[in-house]
């Protein structure tokens, strides 16, 4: 092959490989060359259903698609090629009251992203597409801006416009290896001989995980059979039909010349050569019928639209598409540096396409994209998923339950325990209600807490559903007395060496250059001066220090450490599974602590924000003086072996005292009471500290300069134009769960962040970063609750203890 060389080697001729050719080229890299082993679209991309559907449930996903909504209307007259694109909107049917509710709550949402859309009543749905039986239908949700394209017209016009900008695109080449050399790639390996690159982009599809292998990188991309099929013309069908959805009963539908495509999410999926390689001649092929597999979808189908019950099937199509184990997109840069992937689209492919290529460029080319991407940053994913057989067990359940109702806290069950902490069974004992977190099993609440005296408290509709009044019971021990929360998943890691001081001092917004012994709260940046990660850093030496970080962020947070250690004399190491955590926390945790260690814990000898090593009840383990629930207490840290014997004399202390064990969902309350912030809600990559209220965690003066310092001088400099903002709203049992609008007379100027009923102030709270001039102590704003506008007030962001005596008693 005569292209032995390439800035950027795409592989994989799909949609979204050609899309991020497409707009590499936009970005003015134009030394692109795209390798396919078969034909372009002959992967997954030629037999997809070729929805697009925008509404998700995140604001970056949604924005992901809307950009591709925007932009497919453009194609035909940029590229030259049309994609067929038609913006006939979409329906989304509701045939049971928990579905209206749902998609009354994605209509709020809508509302905070800026997409439009209206709820419908059934007439008139059936006025929009009058073949249904509205007579099971409740009503509907109706987005304008939606559509179907042509994957293919749309791969092909990707290519076009990437070739008239200068990239090359070359077919029937397979890459045999991915060449990696001190951990970076610097080309690929073909059967037409080898391209040097600077960087390599896996937009393989169903080939993306055997790809990865390639490059030692994995990806838990798992195949699942997907199928449709299309009817003759039937009469009634015109062109302007909107594409329908309707979950209840497990179908969507659009036109297809005259006739209908009718396709669905059956709960009994079929996986495909989940850990067998894919046949090397696997090109533009599909899969065998399975009429069995494809009942149930026929069936709701049958129901939905009498006429197709007697209408003659075109053709069945059984293709495979790659799905994911969490159901998100997989993108960025790999931990070989480089090496990028996009992949995993779970069917929704042609949808994200736009997006996925214009922030895969983006990122290429800046280094970083320019909006959070982190629910689809591959470093989310932990070890555990290069277990296939763990990896499909997820992407078994995110399938099957495709089209399911998901209540808040609703908890998935496949994979089913993995990652267990040392006191698991005295958990068990106590009736722990387990939750799930990156394969970490962590109490929730402890049925053994339950009081019906609390009944009056639970929240409305859906926020009730997954609770239980030992939530209720669980704050109040911490507000009154005491409790003893597990929290070992909580991610731990240990910088050391000559260069670990130089490294967080580069990476951490806050100065951690201060003497042994101190615990610094702060955050990591990212050149925007956007929160990459929320976490604190406890110096255990001159040259040693403990960095401590939420569970679910865990593996990205190492990820975005170590790929910023370059250049740095500096051991950076996972020590997660080698230490337990214990936290105790109430006005009485002090006293009880005291019972069972002989160490000064008093005010003046064990201050707050400090830690060291202690004896507990003869278990020797690390003391770190620090709440997350606003309340005096402590960490402890022991060696995993000694977990047991520490919460066993620990919850004997305590009994005489009031003490209870306590989870997870505890602590959110009691969090939102005190005004903490929560990583991946209300702060995220796309908000600075200074908009979050968190400028006290930023050393502007401190001697290092640190990643996001010259992004951060700016807004300061100029002034932020929104703030993060508590809000407490009027109905002290209607409770937000996130992204509802936020009014302001009857314009919408924020959304929520995360929300919550705080039990000791006996208030519902929120967060919302408003825009300047709205974000006074006083405003009044309303904020839409499954469809009822609820009037809220702006207060100030801590409700409980604001002068922090408490924490520090």
């Amino acid at each position: 092959m005569a292209d032995d060389r390439a800035r950027v080697v795409v592989i994989g001729g799909g949609v979204a490989g050609t899309s991020i050719a497409f707009h590499l080229t936009r970005l003015g890299w134009t030394d692109v060359l795209l390798l396919d082993r078969g034909e372009l679209t002959s992967g997954s991309t030629f037999h997809s259903a070729g929805l697009v559907a925008q509404l998700r449930n995140s604001v970056s996903h949604t924005r992901m698609m809307m950009y591709g909504a925007e932009l497919y209307p453009t194609l035909a007259e940029e590229t030259g090629v049309d994609p067929g694109w038609h913006q006939v909107g979409t329906l989304h049917l509701a045939s049971s009251p928990y579905r209206m509710e749902a998609l009354a709550r994605q209509a709020g949402w809508a509302k905070s992203f800026g997409l439009p859309v209206e709820i419908v009543s059934a007439q008139e749905a059936l006025e929009r597409f009058p073949l249904i039986d509205a007579s099971r239908v409740l009503g509907a949700q109706f987005v304008p801006t939606d559509g179907h394209i042509d994957p293919t017209g749309l791969t092909l016009s990707f290519a076009a416009g990437a070739k008239a900008a200068g990239a090359r695109v070359r077919t029937g080449v397979r890459v045999e290896e991915i060449t990696v050399r001190d951990g970076r790639v610097v080309g690929v390996v073909t059967d037409h001989g080898a391209v040097e690159a600077e960087v390599v982009v896996n937009a393989g599809g169903i080939w993306a995980h055997e790809l990865g292998r390639l490059a030692g990188v994995e990806i838990p991309i798992v195949p699942m059979e997907h199928q449709y099929l299309i009817t003759r013309p039937i009469e009634g069908v015109r062109a302007d039909f909107p594409t329908l959805r309707d979950p209840d009963n497990l179908v969507y539908v659009r036109e297809e010349v005259g006739g209908l495509v009718v396709g669905g999410y059956e709960r009994n999926p079929d996986p495909w050569h989940v850990s067998d390689p894919i046949p090397r001649d696997f090109n533009h092929r599909l899969l065998p019928e399975n009429w069995e597999r494809f009942e149930s979808i026929a069936d709701g189908a049958f129901r939905l639209i009498p006429p197709l019950q007697t209408i003659e099937i075109n053709r069945f199509i059984n293709g495979p598409e790659a799905f994911t184990p969490d159901d998100d997109f997989i993108l960025g840069e790999t931990d070989v540096r480089g090496f990028f992937v996009a992949a995993g689209f779970c069917a929704h492919g042609v949808t994200g396409a736009a997006g996925i290529g214009r922030w895969t460029a983006e990122w290429i080319v800046e280094g970083e994209p320019s909006m959070d991407l982190s629910k689809m940053d591959l470093r989310r994913f932990g070890r555990q998923y290069a277990s296939r057989d763990y990896a499909l067990a997820k992407a078994y359940e995110i399938y099957a339950k495709h089209y399911d109702v998901r209540y808040p806290g609703e908890e998935n069950e496949a994979g089913r325990p993995l990652r267990m902490a040392p006191t698991y069974g005295r958990l068990e004992k106590l009736d722990a209600e387990f939750g799930e977190k990156a394969g970490w099993e962590r109490a929730n609440w402890f049925r053994s807490n339950e009081d019906a005296a609390h009944e009056d408290r639970r929240p409305r509709g859906w926020a009730g559903e997954q609770w239980s009044t030992a939530i209720v019971a669980e704050h109040l021990a911490v507000r009154e007395r005491a409790a003893l929360f597990d929290e070992t998943s909580f991610a731990k890691f240990e910088v050391s060496g000559p260069g670990a001081l130089a490294l967080l001092q580069r990476l951490c917004a806050n100065d951690v250059d201060v003497r042994v012994g101190r615990i610094v709260y702060t955050q990591m940046l990212n050149h925007r001066g956007g929160i990459e990660a929320d976490l604190t850093v406890t110096r255990l030496g001159d040259e040693r220090f403990r960095v401590v970080t939420g569970t679910a962020s865990g593996s990205r947070d190492l990820a975005w450490i170590r790929r910023h250690q370059e250049g740095e004399d500096a051991l950076v190491r996972d020590v997660t599974s080698g230490l337990a955590c214990l936290g105790i926390w109430g006005p009485a945790a002090r006293e009880i602590l005291a019972s069972v260690c002989d160490d000064d814990l008093s005010n003046e000898g064990f201050r707050y924000l400090t830690g060291r090593d202690v004896e507990v009840a003869d278990v020797p383990c690390f003391a770190a003086r620090v709440t997350y629930v606003g309340e005096l207490g402590w960490e402890l840290y022991p060696s995993t072996e000694f977990a047991v014997r520490l919460w066993d004399r620990l919850i004997e202390a305590g009994a005489p005292h009031g003490l209870l064990p306590a989870g997870y969902r505890a602590i959110d309350s009691l969090r939102l009471e005190k005004g903490y912030r929560s990583w991946g809600a209300d702060i995220t990559p796309d908000d600075s500290p200074l908009e979050a209220g968190l400028g006290f965690a930023v050393g502007f003066d401190k001697d290092a300069d640190f990643l996001g310092r010259d992004a951060l001088r700016r807004l300061r400099d100029e002034g932020v134009t929104r703030r993060l903002r508590c809000l407490t709203l009027a109905d002290p049992r209607s409770s937000t769960l996130g992204n509802e609008p936020v009014r302001v007379g009857d314009g919408i100027v924020a959304r929520v962040t995360s929300g919550g009923i705080g039990y000791r102030v006996g208030l519902s709270i929120a967060f919302a970063y408003l825009p300047d001039g709205l974000d006074e102590v006083g405003t009044k704003v309303s904020i839409e609750v499954f469809g009822d506008w609820v009037d809220a007030e702006v207060v100030e962001d801590t409700l409980w203890d604001p002068s922090g005596e408490r924490i520090r008693a």
